[in-house]
């Protein structure tokens, strides 16, 4: 009878310890997804910078131009001419579009650490409990 207990017994500890496994596969996959998700926020936040600087660039162009002077836009092949008020207003509305993109990838970015953080503290919680399982079986039964 001692025997089928400590059989039954045995089996229960490897099945906690093969859904503990499962659990870390499947934070571990988590955590590569967000690790994934949070580079490309980084990588876009990236690309909006790069277009801020550009189009602050053009508007110091824009402040010194001289009063005469002509503005082109390209428009597929072709350069067509604009007024150098409607440039200016394009760029500045462009600016401000780029700024409030910029804003949504920093929330995006924090929110992702955040996300990270939290997933790596269940991940070193899961690993304990897994270790502290290990342990507890291979220490002889008193």
């Amino acid at each position: 009878i001692q025997s089928n207990l400590s059989e039954s017994k045995m089996a229960a500890v490897q099945q906690q310890q093969q859904d503990m496994v499962k659990k870390l596969q499947t934070e571990r996959e988590q955590l590569q997804v967000l690790t994934k998700e949070f580079q490309k926020f980084v990588s876009t936040r990236q690309q909006f910078d790069a277009q801020l600087n550009e189009n602050e660039l053009v508007l110091s162009e824009f402040k010194r131009l001289k009063k005469n002077s002509e503005v082109f836009k390209l428009v597929g092949p072709v350069l067509v001419k604009q007024e150098v008020p409607e440039a200016i207003s394009t760029v500045k509305k462009r600016i401000t579009f780029i700024k409030g993109e910029l804003e949504r990838c920093d929330k995006n970015i924090s929110d992702s650490e955040e996300k990270q953080t939290t997933c790596r503290e269940s991940l070193v919680k899961i690993q304990q409990e897994y270790q502290e399982k290990v342990q507890a079986t291979q220490q002889p039964a008193k």
